[in-house]
């Protein structure tokens, strides 16, 4: 049984094609093969929401998802969402909010804001609370993430209150 497998996918719109080992995982290939660096480890069981990445657009666990599994896909990290120096508008949101402290968890954060502003452009509060429940935030900065997400629905037209 072979110990490796040849990966082709598109990660922040540039083709990657790798062979990797069977048992790596997304995370680990993100951080230590491509030097994507921006994605986290924390957890390693998917509890806490610091490594999540977009793969074909869903949030996804990176920390428990193999890297082989990406075959064929595409995952945006969050070094992919700006345009240049222009930051995406949950980025933005969330320097305009102060939404982090130590910084950490922000990557998960803003790309869970992300898949759920793409998927619900009009969410509720109640909805983004719901959405941003699996992350962690272990400096407790929640209101000021609330508020970000809420700001980055305004700039989008999204829904108020």
């Amino acid at each position: 049984m072979s110990t490796s497998t040849d990966v082709t996918c598109v990660v922040n719109g540039r083709l990657v094609e790798r062979r990797v080992p069977i048992r790596v995982t997304t995370a680990e290939f993100l951080r230590d093969d491509l030097r994507l660096t921006g994605t986290k480890v924390s957890c390693e069981l998917q509890v806490c929401g610091a490594c999540t990445v977009l793969v074909d657009g869903q949030p996804a666990s990176s920390c428990s998802l193999l890297a082989c599994d990406l075959d064929g896909r595409a995952v945006t990290t969050i070094e992919g969402l700006a345009d240049g120096t222009r930051l995406h508008p949950v980025q933005q949101a969330f320097c305009d909010q102060n939404a982090f402290q130590c910084g950490f968890c922000t990557p998960g954060y803003v790309l869970m804001a992300v898949a759920l502003l793409n998927e619900q452009p009009d969410v509720d509060d109640d909805t983004i609370r719901e959405w941003l429940d699996g992350n962690l935030c272990r400096c407790t900065g929640y209101a000021p993430i609330e508020a970000a997400v809420r700001q980055a629905r305004a700039a989008s037209g999204g829904a108020r209150g």
